[in-house]
C-alpha cells in the first residue's frame, strides 16, 4: 500500500507532505480545488501519465514526486535483482524527477526505464477514473477484461488446467512471420530470368573486386600520393638528415658542443644538472629522428608498376562507389544484400513448399488453442456476469441483466472471438451494448462492479477512484459506499468523492484547499473530530448548521 506521498513544485503545489492509512482513504474539496491534481501526480510517479516541463510550478526549476509503499505481498527479488535495485525489505521509495529538458523514475535510488515501471505498475497500483470508464464502454477492450478475470482466477485454479492465452499469442505472433517469410519468398520466386541474371550480375562485381576495407581507397590515395612525389620527398627527408647528423657543422655535433660546456659549467653549479640532462635527451632524440630520416629517404624509389596497379583500383573503386552507395561501405552492404537477395530466391524455389506445410501445422495449433480460449470464455463469462449482477443488486440496481455476449470471428492475436458486455437496467428493456445503454451513475456503478471483482481477485494493493460516483445519489450512494467500504477491508482504497455518505466511512479524510494570496497554491490535510464532521455536513448540505452536523454524525455512526 502507498504510506506517503511527497510532493514539491508540482503544478500548483508548493510543497506538501500526506501520510495515508490502510482501508479508506476519502479525498474531498471544493470543485477545482485540485483533488485530481493528487491523483494525477500518484499516477505520473507510477509511469501511468507522461510528463513534461509544464508540470512544474511557475518560477521552479523541477518538479519532485516521492511515494513511500509498503509492499507485504509481491515478492520482488528476482525483479529488483534484474534491474540492479536494492531490496530495503518491505519498504520501498519510488520517486519521479521532472526538470525543463527531462524526467526520471526512480526505485530505491536506481533510474528505471519504462518497461520497469509497467511492471512495476501493475503489481501496486490501479487507478479507475472516468477516462478509464469512457475505455470501458468500448468494446474493443471488454475481451480484456473478460481475459484479465480469467487469468487471474486461473492463477488460483488449483485443478491444472491453464488458460492458454499467451501461448496462443506467441504462437500467433510466429505464424504472421511466417505468412510475411512466405509473402517475400513469393516475390523472390517471382522474379523473370533477366532480373535474377542482373542481381547475379550485381553481385558478382562486388564480390569479384574484392572490397572488405572501407578504408581501403583512402589508403590507397595516400600511398599513390607518396610514389607520385618520390623525389621531393628523398630531397626533404635526405636533406633533413644531413643537417642533422650528416656533416661536421650538423645540428647534433652542435648540442654536443653544448653538452660539453654545459657539463663543464655544472661541475661549478649543480643547478645546470637538470639542463645538462635534458641536452642528453634532445641529442637522444635527434638521434633517432635522424635515423628514420636516413631509412625512409633510402627506401624510397620510383615504381611506376605500382603507381598503374593503384590507379586502376581505385578507378575500379571509383566506379562501385558510383554504382553502390558513395563510399566503400555502402558498396560492402550493398553486396551482402545482393547476395543475401540471390540466396532468398534460390532458397525460396526449393523451400516455398515446406514453409506452406509449417504455416498450415501452425494454423491448425492456433485454430485448436482458439476454441480452447473461446470454451474457457464462454464458461468464465457466466461466472463473471453473474458476479457482476449479484454485485449491481447490491448497488441499487435490482432489475439489471447482465450479459457477456461472445461471437466467432477469424483468428486474430486474441483466438476467433468477438467479446462484447450488454446490460438492461429495464426490466422491460431486450439487452444492448453497454455503451447505448446505460446512465452515467449506472456506468459507474457497473464500473465499480467490474472493479470490486477484479480487485479481490488479484494481488493488486492500493485501487483509486477519481470521481466513479458522479452521477448518483441516494440509496445508490449508500450502496456504493457499503460497496467501497467493504472493499477497503482487502486492500488500500483512496478515492476521491462529492457524497457525503460515502466521505462517512473513510479510515482517513483528506482535505484538498486552493487558496490564492500573491499565488495559487494547493494544500492538504488530514481531517478528524469535529473538523471530518463538518466537511461531511458541508458536503451534504453546502454548509455548517445543526442539522446538516446531525446528519453528518448519523452517517459517520450508521
Amino acid at each position: 500500500m502507498l504510506s506517503k506521498i511527497f510532493i514539491k513544485n508540482y503544478i500548483l503545489i508548493d510543497e506538501l507532505e500526506l501520510d495515508l492509512s490502510k482501508g479508506l482513504n476519502i479525498i474531498t474539496g471544493e470543485t477545482g480545488a485540485g483533488k485530481s491534481i493528487l491523483i494525477n501526480a500518484i499516477d505520473i510517479a507510477f509511469g501511468g501519465k507522461s510528463a513534461n516541463k509544464d508540470v512544474i510550478k511557475t518560477g521552479a526549476e523541477k518538479a519532485l514526486i516521492e511515494i513511500t509503499i509498503k509492499n507485504k505481498k509481491q515478492n520482488l527479488e528476482t525483479l529488483f535483482e534484474e534491474y540492479g535495485i536494492e531490496n530495503f525489505g518491505e519498504e520501498i521509495v519510488l520517486s519521479r524527477e521532472i526538470t525543463q529538458t527531462s524526467n526520471r523514475a526512480r526505485v530505491n535510488g536506481s533510474i528505471v526505464n519504462q518497461e520497469f515501471m509497467k511492471t512495476f505498475r501493475e503489481m501496486f497500483l490501479d487507478i479507475h477514473s472516468q477516462h478509464q470508464t469512457y475505455s470501458f464502454l468500448q468494446p474493443k477492450y471488454h475481451i480484456e477484461l473478460l481475459d484479465s478475470y480469467i487469468q487471474s482466477s486461473d492463477d488460483k485454479n488449483s485443478s491444472g488446467k491453464h488458460f492458454v492465452l499467451k501461448e496462443y499469442k506467441n504462437n500467433f505472433a510466429q505464424y504472421k512471420n511466417m505468412i510475411a517469410k512466405l509473402n517475400e519468398l513469393q516475390a523472390a520466386a517471382n522474379k523473370t530470368e533477366d532480373q535474377i541474371e542482373f542481381l547475379k550480375f550485381q553481385a558478382d562485381e562486388i564480390e569479384n573486386a574484392g572490397v572488405n576495407d572501407i578504408q581501403e581507397d583512402e589508403k590507397l590515395n595516400n600511398e599513390l600520393a607518396v610514389l607520385e612525389n618520390v623525389e621531393k620527398l628523398k630531397e626533404l627527408t635526405g636533406s633533413s638528415y644531413w643537417s642533422i647528423s650528416g656533416d661536421d657543422s650538423s645540428i647534433i655535433d652542435a648540442l654536443l658542443q653544448i653538452k660539453q660546456n654545459i657539463s663543464k659549467a655544472s661541475n661549478m653549479d649543480n643547478s645546470l644538472e637538470e639542463i645538462e640532462s635534458e641536452l642528453i635527451g634532445t641529442v637522444d632524440s635527434l638521434k633517432g629522428i635522424s635515423s628514420f630520416l636516413r631509412d625512409y629517404s633510402s627506401s624510397l624509389g620510383n615504381d611506376e608498376e605500382r603507381i598503374n596497379t593503384i590507379q586502376e583500383r581505385l578507378f575500379l573503386l571509383d566506379k562501385l562507389k558510383r554504382k553502390y552507395g558513395g563510399t566503400l561501405e555502402n558498396v560492402i552492404k550493398e553486396g551482402e544484400r545482393l547476395r543475401k537477395e540471390l540466396d532468398g530466391i534460390e532458397f525460396s524455389t526449393q523451400n516455398i513448399e515446406e514453409l506452406q506445410e509449417k504455416i498450415k501445422k501452425q494454423g491448425l495449433i492456433l485454430k485448436e488453442q482458439a476454441q480452447e480460449l473461446s470454451e474457457e470464455r464462454k464458461k468464465y463469462s457466466k461466472i463473471l456476469s453473474s458476479l457482476i449482477i449479484e454485485k449491481l443488486e447490491k448497488l441499487e440496481l435490482p432489475k439489471t441483466k447482465f450479459e457477456i455476449n461472445i461471437e466467432p470471428v477469424e483468428l486474430n492475436q486474441n483466438g476467433s472471438d468477438k467479446v462484447e458486455f450488454l446490460i438492461s437496467t429495464n426490466i422491460s428493456e431486450e439487452l444492448k451494448p453497454l455503451s447505448k445503454v446505460a446512465s452515467g451513475g449506472e456506468i459507474s456503478r457497473v464500473m465499480l462492479a467490474i472493479k470490486t471483482i477484479f480487485a479481490q481477485n488479484d494481488n493488486i494493493d492500493t485501487v483509486i477512484f477519481d470521481e466513479i460516483d458522479t452521477g448518483i445519489s441516494g440509496k445508490a450512494s449508500q450502496s456504493v459506499a457499503d460497496e467501497v467500504k467493504e472493499l477497503a477491508k482487502y486492500m488500500q482504497i483512496i478515492m476521491i468523492t462529492h457524497q457525503a455518505i460515502i466521505a462517512s466511512k473513510s479510515d482517513r479524510h483528506i482535505y484538498v484547499k486552493k487558496t490564492q494570496k500573491d499565488s495559487t497554491n494547493i494544500s492538504i490535510s488530514v481531517l478528524e473530530g469535529e473538523n471530518k464532521l463538518n466537511a461531511i455536513a458541508e458536503l451534504a448540505s453546502g454548509e455548517i448548521n445543526d442539522e446538516s452536523v446531525k446528519f453528518a454524525k448519523m452517517l459517520i455512526n450508521t
